[in-house]
């Protein structure tokens, strides 16, 4: 289960079925987009950095995380902007 202080974050779900590893990139794109530096640090201490880089990857640029978070995790991460998947499924 996860840490109850990131419950804010997750608003929309019913908290209690979360699952770290089935709903990972739910997860960490919440709390990219809306976290706190207490469950920033919380999901890099968790989450394998590659694993967060990945899911940044495969889903920021396609409505996962708005702009603006988009853009500052891609600097931090130095993730290159042409490996960004951007076409929506």
């Amino acid at each position: 289960m996860p840490p109850k202080f990131i419950r804010p974050f997750f608003w929309f779900n019913d908290f209690k079925k979360i699952d770290l590893q089935r709903d990972k990139n739910r997860i960490i794109l919440n709390l990219l987009n809306f976290g706190t530096k207490r469950t920033t640090d919380w999901l890099f201490a968790y989450y394998p950095k590659s694993e967060i880089k990945k899911t940044i990857i495969n889903y920021g640029a396609r409505g996962g995380l708005n702009p603006k978070s988009l853009n500052y995790w891609r600097l931090v991460l130095n993730i290159d902007p042409q490996k960004l998947v951007r076409s929506r499924l």
